[in-house]
């Protein structure tokens, strides 16, 4: 059982705002840019990977889908136009379609995700972080400012560690279990609201690592700074020496558990 932190609709509401402001820098940029943190990638290649995504995402909550939806079966999945107005307009019809599919099935709609929760909550709160990382993509390839609600990156970072522990994460990003405690890494925002409680702490053990919410003044390192650079740090969007953040303790654990926790 998941617990998700967010209201079903408001994450369908996220999925189509954080695309639409992804969509205004596209929009007025040069497509040939290249994304330093995606170095495969142009801003072009960025916003065609999030509308396919959100396009394949939801060919497969709209037809219920079982298994694994083949990308080839997905329709419109390429701008019909090359510029900039074209692609960004293309990429805004990807997050409403998402949307609406997402709308009418449903928050507890059982579809195929691939991960131990099936259901359509999981591909909104997906979908909606596929779009808030690759906006800081999108931002700093372009030199632009890049926020996003405290209440949304922290859950961004608790659905990156639910997505790593999962048996899916294991096999996306092996590494991952190269690395055997003990050791603790703590994760604290210093710009948050005590509601939203941004704290973390992953603990490593020999049989993995498992994690929970929470401060831990004791933690082998800590990793602190405002919520928003602290997220673009753990998703690897931000140098952990960037002097935006903190790093507190053993900084070669927090860049060994970085190193290994990616896809690829």
């Amino acid at each position: 059982m998941v617990n998700y932190p967010l209201d079903y609709a408001r994450y369908c509401s996220e999925i189509t705002a954080e695309t639409n402001r992804i969509a205004e820098l596209v929009e007025g940029a040069d497509l040939s840019v290249r994304v330093p943190t995606c170095p495969a990638w142009d801003i072009a290649g960025l916003a065609v990977h999030i509308g396919q995504t959100h396009r394949w995402a939801a060919a497969t909550v709209r037809t219920r889908a079982t298994g694994f939806v083949p990308h080839a079966t997905v329709p419109d999945m390429t701008p019909a136009g090359r510029d900039a107005g074209s692609v960004a307009a293309w990429l805004r019809d990807s997050a409403a379609r998402l949307a609406e599919d997402l709308g009418q099935a449903g928050a507890d709609t059982k579809v195929w995700t691939g991960m131990p929760v099936e259901n359509a909550s999981f591909w909104a709160r997906r979908m909606t972080h596929e779009a808030v990382v690759h906006h800081a993509d999108a931002a700093i390839a372009l030199g632009t400012d890049y926020s996003v609600a405290p209440e949304i990156a922290a859950d961004a970072i608790d659905e990156w560690l639910f997505v790593l522990a999962s048996p899916w994460g294991a096999n996306a990003a092996p590494r991952l279990a190269e690395l055997r405690g003990p050791g603790t890494i703590a994760l604290r925002a210093t710009d948050s609201a005590p509601e939203i409680g941004a704290d973390w702490l992953i603990e490593l053990g020999r049989d993995g690592f498992t994690w929970r919410r929470g401060v831990d003044e004791s933690a082998t390192t800590t990793l602190r700074g405002p919520l928003t650079d602290v997220l673009q740090v753990f998703y690897r969007r931000q140098p952990a020496d960037s002097g935006r953040v903190e790093v507190l303790g053993d900084a070669k654990l927090l860049d060994e558990w970085l190193e290994r926790a990616s896809f690829g």
